[in-house]
């Protein structure tokens, strides 16, 4: 489960520079931009053709990757070793957001989803980039993810500024999305 020097070295070009890159994950193709980039944010949101008040996750390969998106000071000591023991790993959990988070990211939400990724390909493309990146499912809005690069190369023949070759990690479905602080699952 290699990922080619080249096209990682692109797609962390092309996120730097505002785009959006398309990245094996866990279970499915992700779609991915800097989070801190509204345009970037904007244009992905236009590709999926998604209502931006559904809000997005965040992947890291490491937990300072996603630290400071979490609201620590609302977040129990129990609710964080929850997750922590599941990372790295393929599983997503709800936190209260940290003041300075942007809007967009959350939707109309006030906590904020976030995996640290033990995928080799998403996670080498974390730490090429240097922090989390938005990771939401490569297909228009209600319509099936993406599996293979070469699905997402077909669905979107334009709009995509890199894709980062490689397998899917072998889960049939997403990841499971918990809330930190209840347990509750909301996506199995």
């Amino acid at each position: 489960m290699n990922t080619d020097h080249d096209d990682l070295a692109q797609a962390v070009a092309a996120l730097r520079r505002g785009g959006v890159v398309a990245y094996p994950t866990e279970a499915v193709f992700g779609f991915g931009c800097d989070p801190h980039d509204h345009a970037a944010f904007e244009r992905l949101f236009a590709l999926k053709q998604r209502p931006p008040t559904q809000g997005v996750l965040l992947i890291g390969a490491e937990f300072a990757h996603v630290a400071p998106y979490i609201d620590l000071a609302a977040t129990p000591a129990d609710a964080l070793s929850r997750a922590l023991a599941t990372w790295p790993g393929p599983h997503t959990w709800i936190f209260p957001r940290a003041a300075g988070v942007p809007e967009w990211i959350a939707g109309g939400h006030a906590g904020i989803a976030l995996r640290v990724t033990a995928h080799a390909p998403a996670a080498a493309l974390c730490r090429a980039f240097g922090g989390a990146l938005v990771s939401t499912s490569a297909n228009r809005h209600g319509e099936p993810p993406a599996r293979r690069s070469e699905d997402v190369r077909h669905a979107f023949p334009t709009g995509i500024d890199a894709i980062l070759n490689g397998e899917t990690g072998g889960l049939e479905r997403p990841t499971p999305i918990r809330d930190a602080i209840t347990g509750e699952s909301l996506r199995n």
